[in-house]
């Protein structure tokens, strides 16, 4: 059987908000052999951010003491906190299909491949349309590590549906995921033990913040840096890593083992080749400016195309790819400067624009200011000793060139800074043109922009 439609959308989670009243009327596809909502709502942001939430109740219970509370925490429901969870986000996929659907959306649950230009089979159906966007995302990357297919072993994709709590989790990774769920399993009483190639953990980070991170979350876990993860092997107790660093070969064991080594864009399970639709070296689907592909007629988003794996980013891009579809003759381009982004493990890191490190390896000149939490009065009252703002500025145009936080609230604190890097602000005006309220946390930021 063949469609022919206006529009078809090949990934319903950020894909899905192309379906705005600009296309109502037209014969519309969204093709989804997963789950609505993609991996933000289902697998990523949303529900480990959930996690983090009752994470951080359970540290902010264990560090009262320096407060002069005294609390302790009774134990840590895991089914409760999982099931809080995916019964709030579960049914959500059926409702997505349903409102498509009602709203003369054809939906299609079998994988999207394409068969010729402008033309993808689902299942038994083949489709067609003159306009066709891709929002396939990406899936996590499992290393080719001997004994690893043999064993049990999870993603992000399985890690936080577990039955129950483990005693002990060998995560074989040092970025963003494993930093969030070392963070949420150390914090529920699970002997957590990374294992990282890099030097320090979130090395893609400004190298300051990144040290002062590997160091805090080592207080929690048993980090393991410039070390690698030779073989894998069943064991009584779950598994055993055999693991070697320049202190030689040793082992680690552990009751699960969860693999954060990055994600790689889902490229490869789509014929792109058949549509003359070209990949980069990494597996991105190459996109001009404006989103669109090397074939005619069709565009790409997400991570599928762009190499940041924010849920936020693919949203701005969707709603400039929303304008493009509907305007074959006025396009736009995509959101191409500045992309923030935070880690909401323990501490926070929020960041935005370039590193000290980056900066200098270009040539560019550039003034810094770091001020800690603890010069700002809401510092004192939290005893924070450890967390700081960075900021990097040009000296000639006075704007800002990079921000970095580690510590509370990193992400909320970020956003002046994120709004007067894309604006184009200067430090003088978020310096000394806003007020900031007192005694609140925001304070570090403003000491840190009059410091420049």
């Amino acid at each position: 059987m063949s469609m022919t439609h206006d529009l078809i959308v090949v990934g319903a989670g950020t894909g899905n908000y192309l379906f705005t009243p600009a296309f109502d009327g037209l014969r519309r596809a969204i093709v989804e052999p997963s789950r609505f909502g993609g991996t933000c709502l289902n697998r990523g942001c949303i529900p480990t951010k959930m996690f983090v939430v009752a994470a951080d109740a359970v540290r902010t219970a264990q560090r009262a003491d320096r407060l002069g509370v005294r609390a302790r925490v009774e134990s840590v429901d895991w089914p409760a906190v999982r099931d809080r969870i995916f019964d709030r986000i579960d049914p959500l996929h059926e409702r997505a299909m349903a409102y498509r659907r009602a709203n003369g959306v054809d939906v299609y649950t079998d994988a999207a491949e394409f068969v010729g230009p402008g033309r993808l089979r689902a299942g038994d159906v083949e489709l067609s349309a003159d306009r066709i966007a891709l929002a396939a995302g990406s899936r996590p990357i499992v290393p080719d590590i001997p004994g690893l297919k043999d064993v049990e072993h999870h993603t992000s994709d399985t890690i936080m549906r577990l039955d129950r709590l483990p005693a002990s989790m060998l995560i074989v990774g040092g970025g963003f995921v494993a930093a969030e769920m070392a963070h949420v399993f150390s914090s529920f009483g699970v002997a957590v033990t990374i294992v990282h190639r890099g030097p320090r953990l979130l090395g893609s980070e400004d190298r300051q913040i990144a040290d002062r991170f590997t160091e805090l979350a080592s207080r929690d876990v048993d980090v393991r840096l410039d070390s690698e993860v030779l073989r894998v092997d069943r064991s009584p107790q779950g598994v055993v890593g055999t693991i070697e660093n320049s202190l030689g070969r040793g082992q680690v064991a552990a009751e699960v083992v969860l693999v954060a080594a990055g994600r790689r864009p889902n490229s490869d399970l789509l014929g792109l080749e058949k549509a003359g639709i070209e990949v980069d070296e990494h597996g991105h689907v190459v996109t001009d400016a404006n989103g669109s592909t090397t074939a005619p007629g069709v565009w790409s988003l997400g991570d599928l195309s762009n190499h940041f794996q924010l849920k936020h980013l693919a949203n701005a891009e969707a709603r400039t790819i929303v304008h493009n579809l509907t305007h074959l003759y006025d396009q736009r381009p995509l959101p191409a400067s500045f992309v923030p982004h935070a880690v909401f493990a323990d501490p926070q890191v929020a960041s935005v624009g370039a590193t000290q490190q980056q900066l200098q390896d270009a040539g560019v000149d550039h003034v810094i200011a770091v001020r800690e939490y603890a010069d700002a009065a809401y510092g004192w009252a939290l005893e924070d000793s450890t967390s700081f703002v960075k900021l990097l500025a040009d000296p000639r145009q006075r704007t800002l060139l990079g921000a970095h936080i580690i510590g509370p609230d990193a992400a909320i604190l970020i956003q002046p800074l994120i709004q007067a890097i894309m604006t184009g602000q200067t430090v003088d005006q978020i310096a000394r043109e806003v007020m900031y309220i007192h005694p609140a946390l925001t304070e570090v930021v403003e000491q840190a922009l009059l410091e420049l």
